[in-house]
């Protein structure tokens, strides 16, 4: 019997109930009324509000239409895509923390307000409604095997759920593995995907200092450990504390034919011993993930970067060096300053002894309309070369 999170509508007089379902970690609406094809899209936008979640019973596309008509509702309502707190010119231009705080409390808000239309899944995970598509390899890829137990999920974390099936489906090509055979990274469910491909072209003309060893800390894909692989490193240990990230690296290491070369443990942060290489790429930007999906993206008080040059010493070898790969994002909104990262390097007893720097590619540089253009048409992101000031003395 299940004993996870459930939700509770009332249907013909009946109390009626069902597991909840959300990859993401979401907590189960506690108001649901049941609705049909007959609801308008003014209505359905006020009940959300109201937080009262909809089970949809109708036909799955006038679903999908009535999610896209809430969006345009709580958007205009919003005003999604203008300046922060629908502010000046100096306010878009000048970037703040508060600014960035503020305009995320509005996008979790949105997120929720748009995940308050539901739809039910049979036992075994099937859609029972007119014209609804198989989704059942999606949905499995996303939350595991069913349990035979009618369940609830959000029609927009569902679709979301379809999206992350076709990344992984089709793979994001990778320019770095090309030329050696298949250059594609399949990412999972949940797990970061590498379509910000700068980060891992520094890493690709990086000076290697080793092709004995390295480590890859938070390896996530896998793609930074396929990548220095390819350069000739013999042996990678890559980590992770993400069960599914962990089963994505192995994943695409093996249709990469890296297999044999990269061992991915599911250590802390650190796998134990020294190596000549240790590569991490953190979340970029300090704060609290407000779901399990943005936990790649948002690092609470810098926890992980944090850990990673404080622990860094300890697991170079005499002459190793340490690649931090890091947007200055943070920095340009007021999250985090320069000083406080050459802080906390200095602390570690670390010295940068060179950064490679390359500028966004990603539509969002180059978007007038995002309310934070400014600060990400500059961002750079660099990989920081760090070396012992004094290497580590053994236990």
């Amino acid at each position: 019997m299940n004993d996870g999170p459930m939700v509770e509508w009332q249907e013909a007089g009946a109390g009626r109930s069902a597991r909840w379902r959300s990859g993401a970690g979401h907590a189960p609406p506690r108001r649901v009324v049941l609705t049909d094809d007959t609801l308008s899209a003014d209505r359905a936008w006020h009940l959300a509000c109201e937080g009262t979640a909809m089970l949809w019973v109708g036909d799955w596309q006038n679903a999908r239409h009535l999610l896209d008509a809430m969006k345009r509702r709580v958007d205009a309502k919003s005003g999604r895509r203008r300046r922060p707190h629908g502010g000046s010119d100096e306010a878009r231009e000048t970037p703040s923390a508060q600014a960035f705080h503020v305009y995320r409390q509005a996008q979790a808000q949105r997120a929720h307000t748009l995940g308050m239309l539901l739809v039910g899944l049979d036992g075994d995970d099937g859609i029972p409604l007119r014209r609804a598509p198989e989704l059942r390899e999606a949905i499995r890829e996303a939350w595991g095997a069913p349990d035979g137990a009618p369940s609830v999920a959000s029609l927009r974390e569902l679709l979301g759920v379809v999206g992350a099936h076709e990344w992984r489906r089709k793979g994001v090509p990778i320019p770095a593995l090309a030329g050696a055979g298949y250059d594609r990274i399949h990412p999972h469910y949940g797990v970061f995907s590498p379509v910000r491909g700068e980060y891992v072209d520094l890493v690709a003309r990086a000076p290697l200092p080793t092709d004995e060893l390295a480590f890859d800390i938070g390896t996530g894909t896998g793609v930074l450990a396929a990548v220095i692989a390819r350069r000739g490193v013999r042996r990678i240990v890559a980590t992770d504390v993400d069960p599914g990230a962990i089963e994505c690296a192995r994943d695409n290491l093996v249709r990469l034919g890296l297999a044999d070369r990269v061992e991915i443990v599911g250590a802390g942060l650190f796998p134990e011993g020294r190596a000549p290489l240790v590569v991490c790429n953190p979340p970029w930007l300090p704060g609290r993930a407000s779901s399990r999906l943005e936990r790649a993206v948002y690092d609470e008080g810098s926890g992980m970067l944090r850990g990673f040059l404080a622990g860094l010493r300890a697991h170079l070898t005499a002459d190793g060096e340490g690649w931090l790969v890091l947007s200055d994002l943070a920095e340009r909104l007021g999250l985090r300053t320069r000083s406080q990262l050459l802080e906390w390097i200095a602390q570690a007893g670390l010295a940068v002894i060179d950064r490679l720097d390359t500028q966004p590619r990603h539509g969002k540089a180059h978007d007038a309309d995002d309310p934070f253009h400014a600060a990400r048409a500059g961002e750079v992101t660099s990989l920081w070369r760090l070396r012992s000031v004094v290497p580590a003395t053994t236990d």
